[in-house]
């Protein structure tokens, strides 16, 4: 087993599952315990919050017709 992921690379697995791009290799890896269960709590939690800042974004400039 490698040893823990950091705090980035963490983000960075989370961001490539976010799309669907994720190698095998990797998931594999991370499902052998290289990734911070708290690392991952706060990865997605970052990426949740800027998913609906995205959204939040196109609807006001959808509903500000620019």
């Amino acid at each position: 087993m490698e040893s823990k992921r950091s705090f980035f690379e963490t983000l960075k697995a989370v961001g490539w599952s976010f799309i669907g791009l994720r190698r095998k290799k990797d998931f594999d890896v991370d499902a052998e315990g290289a990734i911070d269960p708290v690392h991952m709590l706060l990865a997605a939690l970052v990426g949740v919050a800027m998913f609906i800042g995205l959204l939040l974004l196109a609807v006001q400039l959808a509903v500000s017709g620019k």
